[in-house]
């Protein structure tokens, strides 16, 4: 399969990447905000939402692949429930949420299982999702209640 590439530029946009991202886990370490390019980004690995109805779908298993998340034109970040202490604090990734400010200003969150979140307060939505090479395969595929 080939790899995905997205990129979102509203909300509308952006929940086409919530989707593919649900279920993405990553580590505190993977995750960077660099103030001065204004810019976020998270490695995640990703759940093959994407791969699940491919007629090239591996018979006895799931994929994953890593992929990274960025986003430009972050101004804040603020987080809730991230030990940031401790790098191997695993995340499990569930949404992305767009609630806009002052159009087209607002705050992008970064949902994840249990209760942490990300608060990423942008200029704009600007986000690109970007599989960063090839998938692996899990027997494992995420379900929840």
């Amino acid at each position: 399969m080939d790899r995905l590439r997205l990129m979102a530029l509203d909300a509308d946009d952006l929940a086409v990447i919530s989707a593919q991202i649900q279920d993405a886990i990553t580590k505190t370490e993977a995750i960077d905000f660099r103030p001065r390019e204004k810019r976020f980004t998270v490695l995640i690995n990703r759940f093959a939402w994407d791969a699940e109805n491919s007629a090239a779908r591996r018979v006895d298993g799931h994929e994953r692949r890593q992929t990274v998340l960025s986003i430009a034109r972050v101004l804040k970040v603020r987080t809730t429930r991230i030990r940031r202490d401790d790098p191997e604090q695993v995340l499990s990734l569930l949404a992305l949420r767009f609630s806009e400010t002052n159009a087209p200003s607002g705050i992008i969150e970064l949902v994840f299982a249990d209760g942490p979140m990300i608060h990423l307060e942008v200029e704009c939505v600007e986000a690109q999702l970007e599989d960063l090479g090839a998938a692996w395969e899990t027997p494992f595929k995420p379900w929840h209640p």
